[in-house]
């Protein structure tokens, strides 16, 4: 009965998407329905998650046509455990967009609600064409909502930072599109539970394969193909930033994560490959935070870094490793979104993210430093929060699979990820309060440090800038409860973790159920 019911997470959301046009812009019908979708997503992918809990999987052929013509849908732990949190963060942002004004902006609502769809489709797709084409579902509305999503004019920042992240994705999208071609011309199918171990035997299906996760490292931004999230992700408005953070780079990890497992059945030859080349994003991508001077700014350096860690999990493929990284994947999805949304926060309401323009904020915004502060020691790995769990686990994993070096490398990007939240909340949030009356900024002048202009920017002279109130601050707090909720009772999703990563290191059950032998 659940198997029918799994392709409802993508029609509906597309379905409810279509309506909200159709009405027009009616803003409590948008806010209502889009809230509605994404709280009943997220129910779902709890739901799933208890029925997958024994280890099982789910699979559903869409219009009940023979395996091999319909599209195959499959839920096991991995793919239940990400719906939810995927669903609970785009939920989130989705309370801070009503909250800050934007969810009222023209198409938001159907926008997010497309590409919820699309994330639905990848996680539960089991055929890499399916894969490519729920991807461009999610990629399409996104190119919309970094347009329309921002107040103001767009300053030429903002423009560069669309105009990197629509190429970037459209030719990382072309090349996925090439290697799942090179794949059905070696194979003669697309069908993951057809592909099982395929790579183990044949170079070419490895190499045609290589092309796909080639493509797939570059959307999760791995070293050297980085650079393009740190200038994108600080382009779009706050609360699409914080989207953006918690579903795109992590439906391209789930996507590596599911590809090398089942394809390449955790073949060893080419795990050091991804260990040099992970450890190597940890470093670059923190070493690339120290010099920037905007909130979003660091916080996306250190988004390339904490993917390295996520990453790791895969190349080690042990069964420590693997449930270690998907933990670690789950943790940072809720980190890096409330971090996110608490500095947004700011922005949205003193106009900028500079670090040399917002002192004071502990004492004058308690709830927003609470909120960041907690998620900040997660982020460093700093106990009880859920990223301490994460990286001890990921560490320990690292050790028993003898990568010494990798290993020491996380723990002293730990430490300068420290460093750096430490940066933003001596500059920001200590020190004496921000001026009420700052010197006269020109509107067009005061963007937001994503290149969004804020409300402050409005008025020649700003005066007395209104703080952020309990609305715009709980999604942040919301968060932060979470993964200290995580880290002190960690022990179930760490058990939860361990079931999806057995599934990846034994994908008989998931391949018979796709291929439908």
């Amino acid at each position: 009965m659940i198997g029918v019911l799994i392709p409802l997470l993508i029609a509906v959301p597309l379905l409810c998407a279509g309506a909200l046009i159709v009405t027009g812009s009616r803003r409590r019908l948008n806010t209502v329905v889009l809230l509605g979708v994404l709280a009943a997503s997220t129910a779902a992918g709890v739901l799933l998650v208890l029925a997958v809990r024994d280890g099982g999987v789910i699979a559903h052929e869409v219009g009940l046509w023979p395996a091999g013509i319909a599209i195959p849908l499959a839920v096991d732990m991995f793919s239940a455990l990400m719906i939810t949190v995927t669903s609970l963060l785009s939920l989130t942002c989705a309370v801070f967009a009503v909250a800050a004004g934007h969810a009222h902006r023209p198409f938001f609502a159907p926008l997010v609600l497309v590409l919820t769809a699309g994330v639905n489709g990848a996680l539960l797709t089991a055929d890499l064409f399916n894969l490519f084409v729920f991807i461009e579902v999610m990629l399409l509305p996104s190119y919309a909502l970094l347009v329309l999503s921002a107040p103001g004019r767009a300053t030429a920042d903002r423009v560069a930072g669309t105009r990197l992240y629509v190429t970037v994705n459209l030719l990382t999208s072309t090349l996925f599109l090439a290697g799942v071609g090179f794949v059905y011309g070696v194979t003669g199918t697309v069908n993951l539970g057809e592909l099982a171990a395929a790579a183990t035997d044949s170079p070419a299906v490895a190499a045609a394969t290589g092309v796909c996760l080639f493509a797939l490292s570059i959307k999760a931004a791995v070293v050297p193909v980085h650079g393009w999230l740190a200038r994108a992700y600080p382009a779009a408005s706050p609360v699409v930033t914080a989207l953006f953070s918690g579903l795109h780079t992590k439906v391209a990890i789930y996507a590596i994560y599911r590809i090398y497992a089942v394809v390449f059945d955790g073949q060893e030859c080419y795990l050091w490959i991804g260990v040099a080349a992970f450890t190597l994003t940890m470093v670059i991508g923190v070493l690339g935070a120290v010099g920037q001077n905007t909130m979003r700014s660091i916080l996306a350096f250190h988004m390339v870094s904490q993917i390295g860690y996520i990453l790791l999990g895969v190349a080690l493929f042990s069964l420590a490793g693997l449930a270690a990284g998907i933990f670690y994947l789950l943790h940072h999805m809720i980190v890096k979104a409330s971090l996110f949304l608490s500095t947004g926060a700011l922005e949205i309401r003193y106009g900028t993210g500079s670090l040399d323009r917002l002192h004071g904020m502990a004492r004058r915004e308690p709830l927003i430093a609470v909120a960041f502060f907690a998620a900040a020691l997660s982020l460093a790995g700093i106990p009880p929060f859920s990223g301490f769990l994460a990286k001890l686990t990921l560490i320990i994993a690292a050790v028993d699979a003898g990568q010494i070096i990798a290993a020491a490398v996380a723990i002293i990007v730990s430490l300068i990820t420290l460093q750096s939240m430490l940066k933003i909340w001596s500059r920001v949030f200590w020190g004496k309060d921000t001026p009420e009356h700052p010197e006269p900024v020109p509107a067009a002048a005061t963007p937001l440090s994503g290149g969004a202009v804020g409300p402050l920017a409005t008025e020649a002279t700003v005066k007395s800038p209104p703080r952020v109130g309990f609305a715009l601050a709980a999604p942040s707090l919301f968060l932060a409860l979470v993964t200290l909720g995580l880290g002190v009772g960690g022990e179930l999703l760490l058990s939860l973790t361990e079931t999806a990563a057995t599934g990846l290191l034994d994908t008989t059950t998931y391949t018979e159920a796709v291929s439908g032998r």
